[in-house]
């Protein structure tokens, strides 16, 4: 579904937002600091109920204001309307069509949402965590079981960790989360590595127009050690796992292995190439979904004009153009953004936001371009 109205009150520098978005791409440009990732931001708050810039709710909040106010109304067969609020205090009120909503996953459902911006380079070369993310991402959108199997992993592994670090305890207290946790453990790595065959496929789609030094290669590492089972690994680990108070194997240890000809990527690509893979990364994931769901998607591209040369960020344009997603992206110039589309720009909904104001360009007053 696609957002068709965007509201956003004292979120950061933007203090009143009503916008109309355009169902296909949306093209915003703007000074630094003018708020345009701030729009971005709040965008990403309605999928999911928290913000891609910071974990700290008091940042977020304009500096003048007690709270923020976030609405859209999504268009599609089955219309929603979605509003999240967040105070000073650190309370969050999510709403969908008049009732409260408990789980952000139940936003991340109806408003599934891919962001790409600097930090999204951190898919090569930061930790294992935003990798394993990618994978989840996939997995929670495209296997209805993932989910539940998810949530009921970290229960568990909260409550083994938290018999750990009590220090020496009978088996008989760690064994039935053990039991637990092999099963859930087994069911995850199962629907990871369904959704890994799958994105596997559309990464290589797009790798002959990547400029890569050779055979790219993605390996799915489930987080224990391969040909023995979990159970195994938990007995053989419980003395490490008591000294250190953690479980220190498992599905929360899983990643993904990026190498060019069997050596690192972070370690052979140009940071230059790193960029023009990330951004095939995080395509392919909206083709992936495409092909194993029936929902459009949002993609939020920050600033990508700044990141990529000019062919690159045409090519990434081209890419994104294949995926039935809505499509917002910002910069600091209008012109770059232009050359970025090309004739895809005409049809566009374009937007300029200065000091915190997003206005509308276009005679009809709604955004879209004007015919040059």
């Amino acid at each position: 579904m696609a957002l068709q109205r965007l509201t956003a009150s004292n979120l950061r520098n933007l203090r009143q937002v009503d916008i109309q978005p355009q169902p296909r791409l949306n093209l915003v440009y703007g000074e630094n600091g003018s708020g345009k990732t701030s729009l971005l931001e709040a965008i990403n708050m309605l999928g999911l109920g928290r913000s891609f810039r910071s974990n700290r709710f008091k940042p977020i909040i304009n500096y003048e204001a007690e709270g923020l106010t976030l609405f859209t109304e999504l268009a599609g067969p089955q219309a929603r309307r979605i509003g999240v609020e967040k105070n000073r205090q650190g309370e969050t009120t999510i709403r969908m069509d008049g009732r409260n909503v408990l789980s952000a996953a139940e936003l991340a459902e109806h408003l599934p949402v891919l962001t790409l911006n600097a930090s999204s380079f951190d898919l090569i070369t930061g930790p294992p965590t935003p990798r394993r993310q990618l994978l989840d991402w996939l997995a929670f959108h495209v296997e209805p079981d993932f989910y539940r199997a998810w949530r009921d992993l970290q229960l568990c592994l909260k409550q083994r960790n938290s018999l750990l670090r009590h220090g020496r305890i009978g088996d008989s207290e760690l064994r039935p989360w053990e039991r637990q946790l092999v099963v859930l453990a087994e069911k995850i790595d199962e629907l990871r590595q369904s959704s890994f065959a799958s994105y596997l496929e559309a990464i290589g789609s797009l790798e002959p127009a990547l400029p890569t030094p050779g055979e790219l290669r993605l390996d799915y590492r489930r987080g224990w050690k391969a040909g023995e089972s979990y159970q195994d690994i938990l007995e053989a680990g419980r003395e490490q796992d008591l000294q250190r108070g953690f479980t220190q194997s498992g599905p929360h240890r899983a990643d993904i292995r990026i190498s060019i000809n069997g050596e690192n990527a972070a370690d052979v690509l140009s940071r230059g190439q790193q960029k023009v893979l990330v951004a095939a990364l995080v395509v392919a994931q909206g083709r992936v979904f495409n092909q194993l769901s029936s929902s459009p998607l949002v993609y939020l591209v920050d600033d990508l004009p700044a990141e990529l040369d000019q062919g690159h960020s045409r090519l990434l344009a081209r890419w994104l153009r294949d995926v039935d997603a809505q499509i917002f992206v910002t910069a600091v110039e209008r012109q770059a953004l232009l050359q970025m589309w090309g004739e895809d720009a005409a049809g566009a909904a374009v937007f300029h936001v200065e000091h915190g104001r997003i206005v509308p360009e276009g005679a009809d007053n709604t955004g879209r371009m004007n015919e040059q």
